[in-house]
C-alpha cells in the first residue's frame, strides 16, 4: 500500500476511483458568497488543535501542520496534485486521527488541484467527522498586502479574471475592465497573457500566515463539503424529449 492509500485510509489513491470523482463533481455546491460569520485561523487553533491546512490551488502544493502550542511545520511539492498533496503529509509525518479539524484552500486557483484536496477532506470526514474550513487564496494575499486599493487577481479563462479587493471582496471581471494597481500570486496557472506591468506576489503560506494581520483576520468559512468555490450556482439548458420520426 502506498503513502497516499495509508493517507487516506481505507482508500486507496484517489485516481484509482473514478464513481467518487465523478460523484464529488456532481454534488450540489454551496456559492462562494457566503454570509455566515467566519473565525480567524487563531480562532480555530484554540479551538480545535493541530490543524491540518491544504492548498493546491497553485502550481505549487503546500501542507502545514498547525498547532497553538507548537512551531508549525510546513512542507510543499511541484508535483501534480494527485501524488504532492499526498507527499506532503507523509513528509509531515501526520497522523489523520489525531487531526481536530482541516483548512483547505477552495479558490481560486486549479480546479483539479482543490477537488483532489477536498475529496481526501471528504473521505477523511467519512472515517471521523471533524471541523472543516475554507479559505480564498486571494483573500490571504490582499490581507496580507494591507492595501485597500491594490488588486488581487487570478485567470479566471474565457477572457474574465479573478479580482479581490479589501474594500470588494471577490468577483468576476471582463480582462477589459481591469484597472488600477494589481498584482497575481505567484505560481497560479494563467492561460490569458497578464495585463501589463502586473507584477506576481508571494504565495508562500508560511510566511503569509505567520502575519497577525492574516492570521487573526476573518477569512475562514466552516463547511460540510468541500468543494471548489463559485461564484454562483451553474444554470443547465433543459429541453423536452421527443420520439424521432423519420420524415
Amino acid at each position: 500500500m502506498g503513502h497516499a492509500a495509508r493517507l487516506m485510509g481505507t482508500f486507496p489513491f484517489p485516481f484509482a476511483q473514478p464513481h467518487i470523482t465523478s460523484a464529488l463533481a456532481r454534488r450540489p455546491r454551496r456559492a462562494f458568497r457566503d454570509p455566515t460569520p467566519m473565525p480567524s485561523l487563531s480562532q480555530i487553533l484554540e479551538e480545535h488543535p493541530p490543524v491540518l491546512l491544504l492548498d493546491a490551488a497553485s502550481t505549487r502544493i503546500q501542507a502545514g501542520l498547525l498547532s497553538s502550542g507548537s512551531p508549525p511545520q510546513w512542507r510543499s511539492s511541484d508535483e501534480e496534485a494527485g501524488v504532492g498533496v499526498f507527499r506532503c503529509l507523509e513528509d509531515l509525518g501526520v497522523e489523520i486521527d489525531r487531526i481536530g479539524a482541516f483548512a483547505f484552500c477552495d479558490g481560486p486557483g486549479s480546479i483539479l488541484g482543490i477537488r483532489t484536496t477536498a475529496m481526501a477532506l471528504r473521505m477523511w470526514a467519512v472515517l471521523k467527522p471533524r471541523p472543516m474550513y475554507a479559505y480564498c487564496s486571494l483573500a490571504v494575499v490582499a490581507q496580507a498586502l494591507a492595501r485597500p486599493d491594490l488588486a488581487v487577481i487570478a485567470d479566471a479563462r474565457r477572457g474574465a479574471w479573478h479580482h479581490y479587493t479589501l474594500e470588494s471582496g471577490l468577483r468576476r471581471v471582463a480582462a477589459a475592465d481591469l484597472a488600477g494597481e494589481q498584482v497575481m500570486p505567484e505560481n497560479f496557472r494563467h492561460w490569458a497573457p497578464l495585463p501589463e506591468g502586473v507584477p506576481t506576489t508571494s504565495y508562500r503560506l508560511e510566511s503569509l500566515l505567520a502575519l497577525p494581520t492574516v492570521a487573526q483576520a476573518d477569512l475562514f468559512r466552516s463547511v460540510q463539503d468541500p468543494d471548489a468555490f463559485l461564484h454562483e450556482e451553474p444554470a443547465y439548458a433543459t429541453w423536452s424529449p421527443q420520439i424521432h420520426r423519420a420524415p
